[in-house]
């Protein structure tokens, strides 16, 4: 019987956002909550699954991993494009590559970016602490009003240009600025373009919204934060290693900034990373996609790849080059 692996369940709420009976009359179909330690634990437990329905980049799949599954015939990949997938080497053992529409995650991926500066400027994480534990306002830092404040966004694609809407709508003065970006898509967006420098030396909050390349990766290092004035914000709901975060870890230990962060370096974060501990840092676990509107979409049309595959006529394939391979 073929097997399927769900993996990366990490809300356990798989078989509540999508229907699994039509997949589970012709295959076995196991879900998978646990994120897996490293390459040789995942290759231990995919080594006997001829498909697998990957939750967007949360389990890496490099050609050294997919080399050591050799039943591996499918990924049914949730989302549009992963950056921790080798699709090179998916091609080259005639593995089949399917993805998903993200109709709704641009619109969930802004409204946690939001969340987080709300939360950042006006100290939720802390109210709700204190209210807890017996105390009301005792404890909990002063706010900061947003409006009038300027607001830096780093990136104005489809989330950050919500983003920027946003902060206009209340009332703050929004900056933008990416490498490619012109002064008509900033104004279009209710933003004003500046460059890199006056971003990160003059708003009072910044939101990273850009793709992790290599063009990107450490785009916010030291010297960013450093020109960052004392106290600001920074909102990073993208990916963690847009920012360099040795250099982050520093001037949160000083007091200098305040982070809003909802992806890391390494995921799930460790129990033991200093981020963890630091009480000017605003921490949600990846939760810019995690909505029942896109969970819908990511196992429902992963489902119905899975069955056009196991009919031989799959679709929205991302590597077609594979079926070549397969036939040959």
């Amino acid at each position: 019987m073929t097997r399927i692996a769900v993996l990366d369940d990490w809300q356990n709420i798989a078989r509540v956002c999508a229907d699994w009976s039509a997949l589970e009359r012709r295959a076995e179909v196991v879900i998978l909550t646990e994120p897996f330690a490293d390459q040789d634990a995942a290759a231990r437990v995919l080594v006997n699954f001829d498909i697998v329905v990957a939750m967007r980049e949360r389990t890496v799949f490099s050609a050294g991993l997919i080399a050591r599954l050799p039943r591996l015939r499918m990924i049914a990949l949730t989302g549009v494009r992963s950056g921790t997938l080798d699709f090179d080497a998916c091609t080259a053992r005639g593995i089949v590559v399917c993805n998903t529409g993200s109709d709704h995650s641009n619109a969930t991926t802004a409204e946690i970016a939001l969340a987080l500066l709300f939360a950042a400027a006006r100290h939720v994480p802390a109210a709700d602490r204190a209210l807890r534990s017996g105390r009301f306002q005792d404890q909990v830092p002063l706010g900061t009003m947003l409006a009038g404040r300027k607001l830096g966004v780093v990136g104005l694609g489809k989330i950050g240009s919500r983003v920027a809407r946003v902060g206009h709508a209340l009332g703050m003065d929004v900056m933008a600025w990416s490498q490619n970006l012109t002064a008509e898509r900033a104004v279009a967006c209710d933003a004003r373009l500046v460059d890199k420098a006056t971003l990160f030396g003059e708003a009072d909050a910044i939101s990273l919204h850009l793709v992790l390349s290599d063009r990107t990766r450490g785009v916010v290092g030291p010297t960013e934060l450093d020109r960052m004035k004392p106290h600001a914000i920074l909102v990073n709901t993208s990916r963690g290693p847009l920012v360099d975060e040795k250099a982050l870890l520093d001037h949160l230990r000083r007091g200098r900034l305040i982070a809003a962060l909802d992806v890391f370096d390494q995921e799930p974060l460790p129990e033991e990373h200093p981020l963890r501990t630091l009480p000017n840092v605003v921490l949600t676990p990846h939760l810019g996609y995690c909505t029942r509107e896109v969970y819908e979409q990511f196992y429902g049309e992963s489902i119905e790849n899975v069955l056009a595959f196991l009919d031989g006529k799959p679709i929205r394939v991302v590597n077609p080059s594979s079926l070549e391979k397969r036939i040959a």
